[in-house]
């Protein structure tokens, strides 16, 4: 009898994480565009300034905070998404309908935001201290310090900062993750990094949207470029990844 694999729960997070080994300086550029007052440098510029202050290995700052967050953002999404397809195909001998599939992809999608937005938010702040003058930088030396440090010093609601914008951010995501998907999230991600890297300036997501659009309606598209040239590889990898791990890793199921 013929045998298949199939993925198990925890490949997406692999995937992911090895996908954004390659991708991570595209994301930090899009960090560093987003947490920008005024427009002052676009994305050359903005790279030229990090690799000329702090070296190339600067572009990979906050990569253990980037590894968590792929291993609990993107691990919960594609385990909730993956699992429940699978085990409903079995059942029903048949492909979910596509309607159900939207609806699983965001419930996962939304779920793994919300899931991963501790170790976004410590991401996001270590990738914004290189641009940062040094006696204003937190420096963490790492994702469970900075998870510790701001636990201990700012509070457990503290580390849920944005995770309004992230769980829906991770709901658009998953249902088409594509250009059109970059485009409608710009707005979510630009707010969710500005809130994450705040210290007291927004005291919720209403006074950051505020404080946003007074920069004018492009300030919610700021890191466009890099969050959608960074979007194609990242995608691309992850399932390429994912795709070897299954077919030799999977669980063998019979067809």
């Amino acid at each position: 009898m013929q045998q298949k694999r199939i993925s198990r729960w925890y490949f997406g997070g692999v995937s992911s994480s090895a996908a954004a080994c390659l991708t991570h300086p595209l994301d930090l550029i899009k960090v560093h565009l987003q947490t920008q007052q005024e427009v002052r440098v676009r994305m050359i510029g903005m790279t030229v300034n990090v690799v000329r202050r702090e070296g190339y290995l600067a572009l990979y700052s906050g990569l253990s905070a980037s590894l968590c967050r792929q291993m609990t953002y993107s691990m919960s999404r594609f385990a909730i998404y993956e699992t429940v397809r699978d085990k409903m195909c079995r059942k029903n001998k048949a492909p979910m309908p596509f309607y159900q599939k939207v609806l699983l992809g965001a419930f996962g999608g939304f779920t793994g935001g919300f899931i991963g937005t501790p170790a976004d938010l410590v991401n996001v702040r270590m990738q914004n201290d290189v641009k940062l003058p040094a006696k204003l930088r937190r420096n963490y030396a790492h994702v469970f310090n900075g998870l510790l440090r701001v636990w201990k010093n700012e509070g457990i609601r503290k580390m849920f900062s944005g995770a309004t914008m992230a769980s829906s951010r991770g709901a658009l995501v998953s249902v088409g993750q594509g250009g059109c998907a970059t485009v409608l999230c710009q707005p979510l991600d630009v707010v969710k990094t500005r809130l994450m890297n705040s210290k007291m300036e927004y005291g919720s997501v209403f006074v950051c949207l505020k404080e946003t659009a007074k920069l004018g309606p492009k300030a919610f598209y700021k890191g466009l470029v890099p969050a959608a040239i960074r979007l194609v590889p990242h995608t691309v990898f992850t399932f390429v990844f994912l795709e070897q791990l299954r077919q030799h890793f999977g669980q063998v199921v019979l067809a």
